[in-house]
């Protein structure tokens, strides 16, 4: 006989990560193409030799400077082992079985899974057809059962952020018993007009929580740290989900060293923006219809064509993010990468 286990989990999809082939350029994992800043790995370095130490429990020292550095309290912060961990935290802290979380689709697909982890019902609502979240849609499947919401902004896989302004309406008609993430994993690359805020948001609405990462733009996908801004009515509750120590003592020290290098990370992030402006505009030019993106990404709604297209890219040794049915998501790479992306797309649209 064999041991008991939950009887639901065969409804949990499984996480799919970005494939790496020997000899391929990878862009398919949102990975920034350099690693940590000089300073930062430095930091890293630093703190490997006291890794014979279990890490600060609350990563005291990183959320300190973490409010400093956002101008909040520092009871209005806490890390995590990433933004998906939070997320995940955020989850467990708010629903009780059967209570609904609600989001875009496609959006970040560790979303249902996180929230069936947790006995959520996980309520998806089909993006507009420019891949943008539909916000009034979002609004108007909200239920007594409702708890949580997150909005992907940018959104992940499709690349298109939220205005403010439209941020502001829809929050608007939420009711403040039912709690809205801005998940901004990519919020250092947007350059958009009217631009949200998340944590200026979570600062001033009693609902709101901003969710971001030390992954994509600090380079850090490797060490795990991210970090929850928002009132303490929900901050202290998502901090007592974490699982004690997840956040090491290497990730704090990385998260200290990057909040000091502003300057080189800006120059770092408006580098992958010139080259995600000119990768999309090559791609329109080739005939693909891509969506405005203000992520380190760019998607390509290619819908039945998309494993075909992935299939064509691997061959030319790129290695792209396939989602069958859907499309597929390119990351921005360094420029000799984004070229072999755009010699195999042009080579997929001519046959050859």
């Amino acid at each position: 006989m064999s041991p008991d286990v939950r009887s639901d989990l065969d409804a949990i999809p499984a996480y799919v990560p970005g494939a790496s082939v020997p000899g391929a350029v990878k862009l398919a994992s949102n990975e920034t193409t350099a690693g940590p800043l000089p300073s930062v790995a430095e930091a890293i370095t630093k703190a490997a030799t006291g890794a014979n130490r279990y890490p600060d429990i609350t990563a005291h020292a990183l959320v300190e400077r973490l409010a400093g550095h956002l101008g909040v309290d520092p009871g209005n912060v806490t890390a995590g082992c990433g933004s998906v961990a939070l997320c995940q935290q955020l989850v467990q802290a708010l629903c009780a079985p059967g209570d609904e979380v609600i989001f875009g689709w496609r959006s970040f697909e560790a979303y249902p899974i996180i929230s069936r982890i947790a006995h959520a019902v996980p309520v998806q609502v089909p993006n507009r057809p420019d891949g943008a979240l539909d916000l009034d849609a979002i609004a108007g499947v909200v239920t007594d059962r409702t708890r949580l919401i997150f909005v992907c902004t940018p959104n992940n896989p499709t690349g298109p952020a939220v205005s403010r302004a439209d941020l502001h309406a829809f929050l608007d008609r939420v009711p403040e018993r039912v709690t809205v993430a801005l998940d901004e994993a990519y919020y250092e690359y947007v350059r958009g007009d009217d631009p949200v805020d998340g944590v200026a948001e979570a600062t001033t609405r009693p609902n709101v929580v901003s969710l971001r990462t030390f992954s994509k733009a600090y380079g850090l996908a490797g060490i795990r740290v991210g970090y929850l801004v928002g009132p303490t009515e929900l901050v202290v509750p998502v901090a007592k989900m974490v699982v004690p120590f997840s956040v090491s003592s290497l990730a704090q020290a990385a998260g200290i060293a990057c909040l000091d290098a502003g300057d080189e990370l800006r120059a770092r992030t408006d580098a992958v923006v010139a080259e995600r402006t000119r990768v999309r505009d090559a791609l329109v030019e080739a005939g693909y219809a891509v969506p405005d993106s203000q992520a380190n990404f760019v998607w390509l709604p290619l819908g039945a064509d998309a494993a075909s297209f992935d299939v064509h890219c691997r061959e030319h040794l790129v290695i792209p993010r396939c989602f069958a049915g859907d499309g597929v998501r390119v990351t921005i790479g360094d420029p000799d990468e984004n070229d072999r992306f755009l010699a195999a797309a042009r080579s997929f649209v001519t046959g050859t």
